[in-house]
């Protein structure tokens, strides 16, 4: 494969593999921080990051290193086993959480997703009995693809198809205050939301909002889940999204980021809740195994020792002031929001494809979220110079489009 360029790997890709994403033609073979090369030696600037899953950017050599120490060692032993980086990563999550005292590994966000609605539904049957088992969550949310995590999923267009879903679900607005009391009953037993809104266009919670869904769960021993699978580790400004707003969850998932590139998810709860756990009620074959645990606490010493929560905020307010600009100045930019570096423009007519290709071609890796919604998340290690690249090819294209 090594002397295949772009078009060949991407007709062999189209031969073997499922049709599951719309596929750019581009095949990139190599990474470094905030830089990607294709088959063919050309470099490009991403601002993807894999759907944020290098927030440490891509290769770090803090977490390659990590890796190959530990792979020579052992990579997966049986989780009827302790290993230590499994432990040590679950020490270090929950130190960082904040309120974290138990930790469950997972692959992935929508594994752990699932796992964080079995452990509220399993906490809630065990303390009031099997008719409490409803879950609220909101529309435009996204919590994976899985079938639990899809009837999780407000989004009807993600839905359909896969029908009959999971029963127990009911959406609220986010935001919208009445909207989660008309669906609050007897069978509540948990709020799952993300404290901003990736997949469904990058719309965040309000800080009064979100305290006051944490006094209504407390009230009613409702449990409050967060879905931090694309805002933790350091996107939003803070090192989770919820230590922007003075609330703390009952149950936290996170995933992407975390194993900086390895396939990683996380479940995070107190003694309280996580004693509904026990042997044979849960488990991930590969969850925690040594290497990717090993990943992910090479993740977490290198975000606090270069601080990205502080460079995701200071130059997330710098990327979005540029972009209000863009929106001051041509009218087709219809709005911008985001927290941190975190970020997305929407548009008054569908091109967002149009940019993405545009672009790509240009040396830049975007990526759109709708028809009309571009969503920016570049690698926290991205430099001030690097945004600025992007927003003079920005400026020049939406006014060729506007």
């Amino acid at each position: 494969m090594n002397g295949l360029k772009n078009i060949e790997i991407y007709e062999k890709g189209n031969n073997y593999l499922m049709a599951t994403y719309t596929r750019y033609p581009v095949v990139f073979t190599k990474a470094r921080m905030q830089y990607l090369w294709d088959s063919g030696n050309r470099k490009y600037l991403d601002f993807i990051a894999g759907y944020g899953c290098l927030n440490v950017g891509h290769s770090n050599k803090s977490v390659v290193n990590a890796l190959k120490k530990q792979i020579g060692k052992i990579m997966q032993p049986s989780n009827v086993f302790f290993n230590q980086p499994q432990v040590e990563l679950a020490r270090k999550l929950c130190e960082i959480s904040g309120f974290g005292q138990k930790v469950f590994f997972a692959n992935s966000g929508a594994e752990s997703i699932e796992a964080a609605i079995k452990l509220a539904r399993k906490y809630s049957v065990d303390k009031y009995g099997i008719s409490r088992y409803e879950v609220i969550t909101f529309n435009r949310s996204f919590h994976g693809r899985t079938l639990g995590a899809l009837a999780a999923t407000a989004q009807p267009v993600k839905q359909r198809m896969f029908e009959p879903l999971l029963e127990g679900f009911k959406y609220a607005d986010l935001n919208n205050k009445d909207s989660v009391q008309e669906k609050i009953c007897d069978k509540t037993c948990a709020i799952m939301l993300e404290p901003v809104q990736g997949e469904g266009g990058i719309y965040p919670a309000d800080a009064d909002f979100l305290k006051w869904l944490e006094g209504i769960c407390r009230g009613r021993d409702i449990l409050l889940i967060l879905d931090e699978v694309q805002t933790g580790f350091g996107r939003t400004g803070k090192m989770f999204a919820f230590q922007n707003f003075d609330i703390i969850p009952d149950i936290l998932v996170v995933a992407k980021s975390l194993g900086g590139g390895m396939p990683a998810g996380a479940m995070i709860s107190t003694d309280r809740i996580s004693k509904s756990f026990s042997p044979g009620i849960h488990g991930s074959t590969f969850g925690g195994n040594a290497a990717s645990s090993s990943a992910g606490i090479a993740v977490i010493d290198y975000i606090l020792k270069h601080d990205l929560p502080g460079r995701a905020k200071e130059l997330g307010s710098y990327f979005m002031g540029k972009l209000e600009r863009l929106k001051e100045k041509y009218p087709l930019v219809r709005e911008v929001r985001g927290m941190g570096l975190m970020i997305a423009i929407e548009l008054n007519k569908p091109l967002a494809d149009e940019i993405v290709r545009s672009a790509l071609k240009d040396g830049l890796v975007l990526n759109k979220v709708s028809d009309s919604t571009l969503r920016f998340l570049p690698p926290l290690v991205i430099k001030k110079s690097h945004i600025d690249i992007l927003l003079r090819w920005l400026n020049n294209k939406i006014r060729e489009l506007d």
